[in-house]
């Protein structure tokens, strides 16, 4: 069983056992979650698509861990303006193990 889920302004295919990496989410290591916008459950030939969430569907995880991607590097120039700006970014994010999907 799968589904699509939409959380920090993204959609992800999920199935139980999936270890996936979203936006960053408030919650301790270890700690139960649950997702209601549930866009799409899906088994085999048998799909229940949302008008614009499935009702009754839900998806819970647990939180495994928190952490930040790779730096990027953002670059601004315009030749022969004298204009240069740098910096960087690293974007924050959970780890979430899904545990269960109903709907």
């Amino acid at each position: 069983m799968y589904a699509v889920i939409a959380t920090g302004g993204k959609q992800y295919r999920v199935a139980e056992g999936d270890v996936v990496q979203l936006e960053k989410l408030e919650g301790e290591p270890g700690a139960a979650i649950e997702f209601d916008k549930v866009l799409m459950v899906g088994q085999g030939a048998d799909v229940k698509i949302g008008k614009p969430y499935v009702e009754g569907g839900k998806v819970t995880g647990t939180v495994q861990s928190h952490g930040k991607t790779d730096k990027v590097t953002i670059v601004k120039f315009r030749r022969r303006k004298h204009y240069l700006r740098q910096g960087t970014h690293r974007q924050q994010y959970t780890k979430v193990k899904i545990t269960g999907i109903a709907g």
